[in-house]
């Protein structure tokens, strides 16, 4: 079971973390890595899987290793489940910070 989501990613950020969603149906992901030398795309896989509460090796970058548009591939996911786990981390992310 394999489920795509697009992103927006934004480096550089102060806070890593799901940011909500843009106007076009992307989920933000930001993360505090520069977009050097792939660590902004490292960073991106740890912090989907932290907050999708899967394995970092269940989370791949399908496409855009270079550009802040990705598409992501999740293992182990329904679509249903997978947009509930990013409903819940953003709403606690709200709460929390």
């Amino acid at each position: 079971m394999k489920v795509r989501l697009e992103i927006h990613v934004r480096p550089r950020a102060r806070r890593a973390g799901l940011a909500g969603f843009r106007a076009d149906g992307k989920l933000v992901v930001a993360v505090t890595a520069p977009p050097e030398d792939g660590r902004a795309n490292e960073a991106v896989v740890e912090v989907l899987g932290e907050a999708l509460g899967v394995r970092t090796g269940d989370v791949a970058i399908v496409r855009g290793q270079r550009s802040r548009t990705k598409l992501i591939e999740v293992k182990g996911l329904a679509e249903p489940e997978l947009k509930r786990r990013i409903e819940r981390a953003l709403s606690g992310a709200s709460g929390e910070r």
